[in-house]
């Protein structure tokens, strides 16, 4: 299948996915947003997977990350709205802005750089070579419920910021400043990588120019950053008992920092020359000074 063809397939996928989690959310009709936006979102997950399932291709989950919180925004603003809840609108919008940048400019860059249905990421081809028949039990459960659960959490902070109304202040401003800065580092890192690609330069078996020569994951760095950022909203709404919702970005951390890297550098080490010791230099995750 053409990329085009595969890229009107996703669409199609995606668009049956946010329309059935939306009705049957609402036929449930729970009653809280947060609970309407759970069933919603594991109704879609469930959807997307069937897809993946028929295709076979994981692959077909990964955009999900970057177009479902666009979503859960854009409901929870309308709902707040709907509802006629006294919120600082601002907050709402900023908030809004600030996922749905991030969230457009990750899902670009997928629809760019994927192949098509042809393809599959190379973490779900090793996952099928290990396993076996068990693939795609592991695929429900590790590619594509755990994400899903660790992004609805990490949107938790955005639902109660949208619904505060007091006034914007310094944790406003530093929440903005950490997440669309974040979402900057993970585009200059991602362009600084497309063009390593495209040149293949032969004395450079692996990237350590631009933002890669300070982090060997610049672009995890920034993912998490914004997480990071939306969390950092509550603490401007005053109230101490929302600071579990921090949960999500926590998990986001744990998730790049124990899975994510490892699993990377592990699979670099193998197959890239030199590698090793340029994990002896260079800092895993934060961008700092090379050693030595």
């Amino acid at each position: 299948m053409s990329k085009a063809n595969s890229l009107l397939v996703l669409l199609f996928a995606y668009a049956i996915s946010l329309f059935l989690g939306w009705w049957i959310a609402e036929l449930i009709a729970p009653s809280h947003p947060i609970y309407f936006v759970a069933i919603a979102d594991v109704v879609a997950t469930l959807v997307i997977f069937a897809f993946s399932f028929g295709l076979k291709n994981s692959s077909v989950y990964d955009p999900y990350w970057s177009v479902i919180p666009i979503a859960i925004a854009a409901y929870w603003l309308w709902e707040a709205r709907d509802a006629g809840v006294a919120a600082n609108e601002f907050r709402q919008w900023i908030l809004l802005a600030v996922v749905s940048f991030w969230g457009m400019r990750l899902t670009f860059n997928f629809a760019r750089g994927w192949p098509g249905l042809s393809h599959a990421d190379w973490r779900y081809v090793d996952l099928a070579e290990q396993h076996g028949k068990a693939y795609w039990l592991i695929s429900f459960s590790g590619v594509h419920f755990m994400p899903t659960v660790l992004v609805f959490f990490g949107m938790v902070p955005v639902y109660f910021a949208m619904n505060s109304a007091t006034p914007l202040g310094g944790w406003d401003v530093l929440g903005v400043l950490i997440a669309v800065g974040g979402t900057l580092i993970e585009t200059v890192a991602d362009e600084q990588l497309r063009e390593y690609r495209r040149m293949r330069p032969e004395n450079e078996p692996f990237l350590r120019r631009g933002l890669w020569r300070y982090s060997r994951h610049p672009n995890y760095f920034g993912e998490i950053s914004l997480w990071v950022g939306l969390f950092l909203f509550i603490f401007g709404l005053g109230r101490s008992d929302l600071y579990w919702t921090g949960v999500g970005a926590l998990a986001m951390i744990v998730l790049f920092v124990f899975i994510s890297i490892p699993m990377i550098d592990k699979r670099m080490v193998a197959s890239k020359p030199g590698y090793e010791a340029h994990m002896q230099r260079v800092s895993a995750l934060i961008p700092w000074f090379p050693r030595g």
